[in-house]
């Protein structure tokens, strides 16, 4: 179980209103005692109930907002299926 100093929740807001809900833990691929060895891990999907459990519970919490257009859908013409 990680501390509250050693995870971070993320939640990551889109232009559409969708949000999505992360965490990030630190790691280590040595020991504790190599501080270059000590990195954050790839986040890892949460549910909204998760997050706002833990932020109420104190955990360090990060709100973002990403600014990225949706993905334009485009049509191709004359492929057969």
């Amino acid at each position: 179980m990680h501390t509250k100093h050693t995870v971070t929740y993320i939640c990551e807001t889109y232009l559409s209103g969708n949000n999505y809900y992360f965490k990030k833990e630190l790691i280590t691929f040595d020991s504790w005692d190599n501080p270059e060895s000590i990195s954050w891990s790839t986040p890892r999907p949460i549910s909204k109930q998760t997050f706002l459990k833990r932020e109420k519970e104190g955990y360090k919490t990060l709100y973002k907002t990403n600014h990225k257009k949706p993905a334009e859908v485009i049509t191709l013409h004359g492929e057969s299926s």
